[in-house]
């Protein structure tokens, strides 16, 4: 596999089901401490971010709930799937998300794992949970935008 260029970034997994439940308010780059297996597994492109969220506890942020598969070729010391994973955060972006999800209705969630110059790196978000008829405002809302790029398409045409 060729080595990537400098600066390069490759995106491994995204969290699009968390677009669609959530409203993204602010968003962060954390760095993750991962394991050997764990690191050769990303690279590998096998994660799923669906379910995960971070937890604060005694001033760390860890990632929870996000599932890396165990790498093919490790020993008995390959790592656990879901194991909880400290992400690595400047304390004053710590603070600033532990003060707005003590507020009610809000969450920090993991929206996109990437390669950054040979790092992984997790884009994490301060989320607000959209209702059902939120859901169904952004998807008439896409729905208008798709009719009328499609009939601006059409008049090209003729």
């Amino acid at each position: 596999m060729p080595r990537p260029a400098p600066g390069e970034v490759i995106s491994v997994a995204t969290n699009r089901k968390a677009l669609h439940d959530y409203f993204v308010e602010d968003t962060f780059e954390a760095g993750i401490a991962l394991t050997g297996t764990e690191i050769k597994s990303v690279r590998g492109h096998r994660v799923n971010l669906r379910d995960g969220f971070v937890q604060i506890k005694n001033g760390d942020a860890w990632l929870l709930n996000v599932h890396i598969s165990p790498y093919d070729f490790g020993n008995r010391e390959n790592h656990e799937p879901r194991r909880e994973r400290r992400l690595l955060l400047h304390k004053q972006e710590i603070r600033k998300m532990l003060s707005k999800v003590s507020e009610r209705g809000w969450t920090i969630v993991p929206l996109h794992m990437y390669l950054k110059e040979g790092r992984a790196k997790v884009e994490i978000a301060l989320v607000r949970g959209k209702r059902l008829y939120d859901k169904r405002d952004a998807v008439a809302e896409r729905d208008m935008d798709r009719e009328l790029r499609r009939t601006v398409k059409e008049q090209d045409y003729e």
